[in-house]
């Protein structure tokens, strides 16, 4: 077996600063994938100028809006996911406390007809803030991966999931997390070996060059497989809050010599989907 990754730029159709960054990063060879939010107000723009540099975006299945922007609204409108005004809430817990079954899967199904109705389909899909995952209460995991089943998608669920989080798992998310790699072997749902992104902000890294340390001794830890490396891209006018900055590193990282290099000496191959090939 040899190392190879998916590096993906997340959050395609997040606003227009963003949907910018990430189309110049496609356009310059420097990321191999990305994700689209379908329930943004730039989605269409977005959708239709990656598929213009003939990229298939993975649909990120959106649940929940983001802080520091424009609530976004769902597609179906499910009483369970949205607040009185009809948007999503950008708490995570909220939609881990009271979102249904039914209604996830309703909406991801909108959001996946959307994607189809528009262009070429997705060959994944992940969920934006990990609202799937059972992280912020209520776990949709079983019902995504035989939704996935359904659709024939690969799903953004580690098989070792000790790089993302740091460390090993806490006992009842060890539980989980096995059963969900099981049902996915079982249903035939292609995952990731593992998954890797920086979860510090700007104050806990403290510099550019910690993050950049960061990601190459993530680089060097990946193992045999496909794995996958997701970033969050944007720039300095587009972003808000603690986390801004570190999209504008992350821009910056990934077209920075010394990440390229680390590509190549420690002979990884990038490529654009954990797909068996």
């Amino acid at each position: 077996m040899t190392r190879r990754v998916v590096i993906t730029a997340d959050d395609l159709g997040r606003e227009p600063g963003t949907t910018e960054v990430i189309a110049e990063l496609l356009a310059e060879g420097h990321v191999s994938a990305t994700t689209l939010i379908c329930v943004s107000p730039v989605a269409e723009q977005a959708a239709k100028r990656v598929w213009e540099l003939g990229v298939v975006p993975r649909l990120h299945v959106t649940l929940t809006s983001e802080r520091g922007l424009p609530r976004w609204r769902p597609l179906n409108g499910a009483a369970s996911l949205v607040d009185p005004d009809g948007t999503l809430s950008d708490d995570p817990w909220t939609l881990g406390a009271r979102g249904e079954a039914p209604d996830v899967i309703g909406e991801a199904d909108a959001q996946l007809h959307w994607m189809r109705d528009r262009g070429p389909a997705p060959e994944a899909a992940d969920s934006h803030a990990g609202t799937l995952y059972g992280l912020h209460g209520r776990s949709w995991l079983a019902e995504a991966l035989e939704w996935c089943a359904r659709h024939r998608l690969a799903f953004r669920l580690p098989r070792d999931p000790e790089p993302y989080f740091g460390g090993p798992l806490p006992p009842p998310l060890t539980a989980a997390h096995e059963r969900a790699v099981a049902l996915a072997d079982a249903l035939g749902v292609p995952i990731p070996a593992t998954i890797a992104t920086n979860r510090r902000t700007a104050r806990e890294l403290g510099s550019y060059e910690r993050l950049r340390d960061d990601y190459l001794r993530r680089l060097a830890a990946l193992p045999e497989g496909t794995s996958e490396l997701f970033l969050h891209p944007s720039r300095e006018d587009s972003v808000t809050g603690p986390d801004g900055i570190v999209r504008t590193w992350e821009t910056r990282l990934l077209r920075d010599p010394a990440w390229h290099n680390a590509l190549e000496s420690e002979g990884i191959e990038v490529v654009g989907g954990w797909w068996p090939s």
